[in-house]
């Protein structure tokens, strides 16, 4: 597989109102560079390609690159952020893909919202949670730009504290999805590994062909229900991106 990544450099340590951006503390520099290239390297060392794409100046989440587009078997989707701060960052990261060679097949507009971490796709399937930052409208546009491509949509209420869906469930391979246990939803067709729901990413881990899961170290509940069901977990610091209210697939895009 390939993966799209975003190293901090300086724009990740530039936020003058943490509210604004949705950022719970400021990332020690040195720290978040580190365990962003240790979590590169994971992946390149498990065999899959890692592509990096410069951040977006005065754009402080632009390193959560799995938010402003949905890439698919079939192209990309550009999203409309619901967060107003990371608006641009959809049109920044589809000049990227398209210079890529990597087709745009939908797009969303007015009032449409919805963002990356909202759409786990599922073989067939494709959940889209219904959240803070992925409306109503957006849910729906999405649903059927999927459809035509033979999808199974499947929307699903965003439990507190996720703010997205991709905190409180992921798609981990042969019909099973780790999720959170107060997680509600049509889930018919697969099993379900629980865990006890606590902050927000609980559910959010990366899952790798086939059968590596990366985990960030303090997420022990599913660390240990992911070993005791025979994956390879690789339990991996992300603190200083924690930190930014954001997870390990937040800061991945398959490509």
């Amino acid at each position: 597989m390939r993966f799209l990544m975003c190293e901090p450099k300086e724009a990740y340590f530039k936020v003058d109102d943490l509210k604004t951006h949705n950022i719970t503390q400021r990332s020690n520099k040195a720290l978040a560079i580190s365990q962003h290239r240790s979590l590169s390297s994971l992946i390149r060392s498990l065999g899959h390609d890692v592509v990096m794409v410069e951040e977006l100046e005065g754009h402080p989440n632009s390193v959560f690159v799995k938010d402003p587009v949905c890439c698919t078997p079939n192209g990309y989707i550009k999203l409309r952020m619901g967060l107003k701060s990371r608006r641009s960052e959809e049109e920044w990261l589809s000049k990227f893909l398209d210079q890529l060679g990597i087709r745009c097949i939908g797009k969303l507009e007015a009032p449409a919202t919805a963002e990356g971490g909202d759409i786990i796709i599922a073989e067939k399937f494709v959940f889209i949670g219904l959240s803070s930052r992925t409306n109503l409208n957006g849910a729906k546009k999405i649903s059927e730009i999927f459809s035509n491509f033979g999808y199974k949509p499947r929307m699903v209420k965003v439990p507190s504290p996720y703010l997205h869906l991709g905190g409180a469930m992921t798609y981990i391979g042969s019909n099973k999805i780790l999720c959170v246990d107060n997680l509600d939803g049509d889930f018919s067709d697969f099993d379900l590994l629980k865990v006890p729901s606590g902050d927000f990413i609980s559910g959010n881990v990366i899952f790798l062909p086939f059968n590596d899961v990366i985990v960030e170290e303090s997420n022990v509940d599913a660390i240990k229900l992911l070993k005791s069901n025979e994956f390879k977990v690789h339990s991996i610091n992300l603190s200083e991106f924690v930190k930014g209210t954001g997870g390990p697939t937040c800061l991945i895009q398959p490509i």
